[in-house]
């Protein structure tokens, strides 16, 4: 007979894996199935969790390089060992997927290594690399299988000089010229590790500006940081052709809306202008599983698909492509299917980008709120005028808080700063409960920390900040 499971979760990425954790606290019996050698999927593996150690690196490089002495510290022109580089991203990407592999085995969960699919409400097949087939039986199924990165028409990516975010993570030597295609999260923040270390930095993006659905007065703020970090913008043009035949590169561009051609050498080419959800291979077609026009799983507001006993979530679905977005809703899954009221906030899913300085957004943009004809009040802090970030030198960005012009309750808010990505966490939970910018001005802050920036926005939308 075939082994019997409670839920069956189809890919270990974040989503997936947090799933069958949280169905496994509950009492289920879980099974996961993985293609991969490691848990994780694309986060672990070959996204979030290798891109930081980059940015992390050759943050400490450039802060060696700029600023040690002025800190008072002398050591030299620092050099960077690539090779020790990348092992570092080796082994945090080890510790972490051994991390799961440890949280399956204390869970009792299942951990099945091969293609999952689907042959029907309560019946998944997995076929393991020596191509053996095995069948299991189980209640309930989460498809979790994630995204991949969307190809450019034209453009094949050879994961060695045309590459896409992964091979953008396994370079062997830093690129001279390097020409991101996308000026999206992943573009930006996989150009600043190489521009860190020398590589001159060419983006092109088809729309006009950078950081396309994040507030535009931020996006217009942290081009201009970038600039002065070296990056150069060609916004409003699209890529029509890369031509791969010399030992540089050939990529050839023209005005978005038309025009003249031109060409732009360089040694490497990253795609990275989004990416599209994963459901290859999984039978959903035969299974009678609904998709969208854009490839995403359809589901209710319960996850579920328009198969009994089949659901989904994270990048197969509709919303935000981000890790932590898949992990509450695989928290939420499991409880609904326990019997519990599981739910994920959408308003209230932060984003961030992990550049230097870092930007992190919560809510409503002004551009949001203005198209929903919500009155609002706009709220700035600059880190200029915050003690600890002039004694760190981090003195780029702002803290910009929406609040509700009436009420005074937030609706958005956005930083551009060091560690805004830590940052950002305090007006998610004020969000969370409905608070106001009152609220927060109200709420202690310790001295001298950057999260006072935070505290003196709010201040900003009532009676005024102190320090400015």
């Amino acid at each position: 007979m075939a082994e019997q499971f409670d839920l069956t979760v189809i890919g270990t990425g974040p989503g997936g894996y947090v799933c069958a954790i949280r169905a496994a606290q509950l009492g289920m019996k879980v099974a996961v199935i993985e293609k991969r050698d490691a848990p994780g999927g694309t986060c672990l593996n070959v996204g979030c969790i290798p891109s930081k150690a980059l940015l992390h690196t050759t943050e400490l490089y450039e802060e060696a390089s700029s600023h040690f002495e002025t800190f008072g510290i002398d050591i030299g022109k620092p050099r960077i060992n690539l090779p020790a580089m990348m092992r570092h991203k080796a082994d945090t990407v080890d510790a972490n997927t051994s991390g799961v592999e440890f949280l399956f085995k204390k869970n009792k969960i299942t951990h099945f290594h091969g293609t999952g699919s689907i042959e029907g409400p309560g019946k998944v097949v997995i076929n393991d690399e020596k191509g053996d087939r095995q069948t299991i039986e189980t209640k309930n199924i989460v498809i979790a299988t994630g995204s991949e990165s969307m190809p450019l028409p034209g453009v094949e990516t050879d994961e060695k000089r045309i590459v896409t975010s992964t091979g953008a993570l396994e370079l062997e030597k830093v690129p001279g010229k390097l020409l991101i295609v996308g000026a999206g999260v992943i573009g930006l923040e996989l150009g600043s590790v190489w521009a860190r270390l020398g590589a001159e930095v060419t983006v092109v993006e088809f729309l006009d500006r950078i950081l396309p659905g994040m507030d535009g007065e931020v996006g217009k703020q942290f081009q201009r940081l970038l600039q002065r970090q070296g990056f150069t913008f060609k916004l409003g043009t699209k890529v029509t052709g890369v031509d791969a035949d010399g030992d540089t590169l050939k990529v050839f561009t023209e005005p978005a809306q038309g025009g003249d051609t031109e060409q732009i050498d360089a040694d490497i080419v990253l795609v990275a202008i989004g990416r599209r959800p994963f459901t290859e291979g999984l039978g959903l077609e035969e299974a009678g599983v609904e998709r969208d026009e854009r490839g995403r799983v359809k589901t209710d507001e319960h996850f579920k698909t328009n198969v009994d006993g089949i659901y989904a979530i994270g990048d197969v679905i509709t919303g935000p492509m981000l890790a932590h977005k898949a992990e509450d809703e695989g928290v939420a899954v499991a409880e609904i299917l326990a019997g519990q009221a599981g739910h994920v906030n959408y308003g209230v899913i932060p984003s961030v980008v992990y550049t230097s300085p870092e930007i992190a957004a919560v809510g409503k943009t002004e551009e949001e709120l203005k198209a929903d004809g919500v009155e609002y009040k706009v709220a700035k802090f600059p880190f200029t005028a915050n003690g600890r970030a002039k004694a760190m030198l981090a003195k780029n960005g702002f803290v910009k808080i929406l609040a509700d012009k009436k009420t005074d309750r937030v609706l958005g808010a956005h930083i551009v700063g060091r560690s805004a990505g830590e940052l950002i966490h305090e007006l998610c939970v004020l969000m969370e409960f409905g608070g106001s910018a009152e609220d927060l001005a109200r709420t202690c802050h310790a001295h001298p920390t950057l999260s006072e920036a935070v505290r003196e926005a709010a201040m900003a939308a009532n009676d005024g900040p102190i320090h400015m």
